[in-house]
C-alpha cells in the first residue's frame, strides 16, 4: 500500500548510504534520513533506502499574484506570477507568515513517512507539472502573467516538483522564481537551471540564525553568492523584527554583504506583525524602518520599505534613477497602479542602465 502511495514521487538529489539510510541532497542541512524518516523539513522521506518527494504533483497553495507582491521590483514590473507552494518548511521561523502550510505538519509527522504521507495528501491536491502550466497558459489569457514563482513555503524542499515545472513553463516563455531562505545546496542550485530569478530572504546575522531559523549563517550567505555569480538575478529581503535584528550593527553587516556583491541588487526592508509563535513582540515602527532605509542606501543603489501605507511613504516604494533621481517605477499601491518610465531598461533623462529584468 505504501509502495504504492510513492509511486511517481522519487526524488533525484539524494545519495545512498549504508543501513539503508540516505542523505538528501536538497539543501544544506544534508539530512541523513533513516528508513521510515523524514529529513527536517517533514517532506523528503526515506523508504527502503531511496528518498521520496511527498509532496511531488501536490501543491497546498496556489495563487495568481502582482510580481511586486513577491517581491520583486527589477523583474518585469506590472506583471503577474502564477505562485505556488507546499506544505513543509527546512527552517523553523517563530515569526513565519505562511506557518499553517510550512510548519504544522512538523507537529502532526514527527519525522514520521506515513504520518507525513497522510498529511500531505490530506491537505494538497493533485497537479503534476503539465497541468500547472496549463493552468498558467490559461490564466494568463486573462492577465499579464509572466512568470511562475515557486514561494510560500520554502521552495527548496520541492526543488525535483519545482524543476520539472519550470522546464516546461519556460519552454512557453515564461519565467522562473524562487523566493526562498537561500538554503539551497550546491547541488540544488546547480540542478535547477531553470530558474531565472532569487528573492533571498536574509533574516539576521551571526549565531542568532542557528537560534531562530536552525540554520547556519555563513550557509546563507555562500548560497546567495554562488546563485549571483552563476548569473541569476537576485532580489533580498529582511523582515524588520523589534528586539530581534533591527538594530544599525545587524543591518550594516547586511548591507555589506550585499554591497560585496553588487550596489545594484535591490534590498526589500519590510515591517513585522505579530505572527505564529511571536505574538509578544510590537508591530515594528516606521521610524525604525526609515533609518534601516537610510544605512542600506549608504551603499546600495535600490532600497525599497514594504508592508506600509503608500500615501505619505512614495519614496519608500518607487525606484528612482541612482545618478540624476529622475523616478523610474511608481508603485501606487494605494491606487493599485504601477507606472514604468524606463526606456529600454534605461532612465529616460541620463540614459543610465538599470539593472533587473524588463522584458
Amino acid at each position: 500500500m505504501l509502495k504504492e502511495k510513492l509511486k511517481g514521487r522519487k526524488a533525484v538529489l539524494f545519495e545512498k548510504l549504508e543501513n539503508s539510510k540516505v542523505k538528501c541532497l536538497a539543501c544544506k542541512h544534508y539530512c541523513i534520513i533513516p528508513e521510515g524518516k523524514t529529513g527536517i523539513c517533514n517532506v523528503r522521506a526515506n523508504y527502503n533506502g531511496e528518498l521520496y518527494l511527498l509532496v511531488k504533483n501536490r501543491p497546498y497553495a496556489l495563487a495568481i499574484d502582482p510580481i511586486e507582491k513577491k517581491p520583486f521590483y527589477h523583474l518585469l514590473p506590472s506583471t503577474y506570477s502564477f505562485s505556488l507552494g507546499t506544505v513543509g518548511c527546512n527552517f523553523h521561523c517563530l515569526w513565519c507568515q505562511n506557518w499553517e502550510m510550512s510548519q504544522i505538519i512538523k507537529e502532526y509527522a514527527n519525522f514520521d513517512l506515513k504520518k507525513a504521507l497522510e498529511f500531505i495528501d490530506k491537505n494538497s491536491v493533485y497537479l503534476e507539472p503539465e497541468k500547472i502550466v496549463d493552468l498558467v497558459k490559461e490564466k494568463s489569457k486573462d492577465l499579464n502573467i509572466k512568470s511562475v514563482s515557486y514561494t510560500y513555503n520554502e521552495p527548496t524542499i520541492f526543488t525535483e516538483y519545482a524543476k520539472e515545472i519550470a522546464n516546461l513553463a519556460k519552454k512557453e516563455g515564461f519565467l522562473n522564481l524562487f523566493v526562498s531562505s537561500a538554503y539551497e545546496s550546491n547541488e540544488a542550485l546547480n540542478y535547477l537551471k531553470e530558474i531565472d530569478a532569487f528573492n533571498f530572504d536574509l533574516k539576521l546575522v551571526g549565531k542568532d540564525y542557528v537560534k531562530y531559523t536552525g540554520a547556519i549563517y555563513e550557509r546563507v550567505l555562500e548560497t546567495i553568492e554562488k546563485a549571483w555569480k552563476k548569473g541569476k538575478w537576485i532580489e533580498i529581503t529582511t523582515l524588520i523584527i523589534p528586539g530581534i535584528n533591527d538594530n544599525e550593527k545587524v543591518i550594516k553587516e547586511i548591507v555589506e554583504f550585499i554591497s560585496s556583491l553588487s550596489e545594484n541588487i535591490p534590498y526589500h526592508l519590510t515591517r513585522f506583525y505579530p505572527h505564529y509563535k511571536m505574538l509578544n513582540k510590537p508591530i515594528t515602527p516606521i521610524e525604525t524602518l526609515k533609518k534601516a532605509y537610510e544605512i542600506a542606501k549608504k551603499e546600495l543603489n535600490y532600497a525599497y520599505l514594504g508592508n506600509i501605507p503608500y500615501k505619505g511613504f512614495e519614496k519608500y516604494y518607487n525606484t528612482y534613477c541612482p545618478n540624476c533621481n529622475t523616478l523610474l517605477i511608481e508603485r501606487n499601491y494605494y491606487e493599485g497602479k504601477i507606472k514604468v518610465y524606463l526606456e529600454k531598461g534605461r532612465c529616460p533623462s541620463c540614459g543610465r542602465k538599470i539593472k533587473g529584468i524588463w522584458d
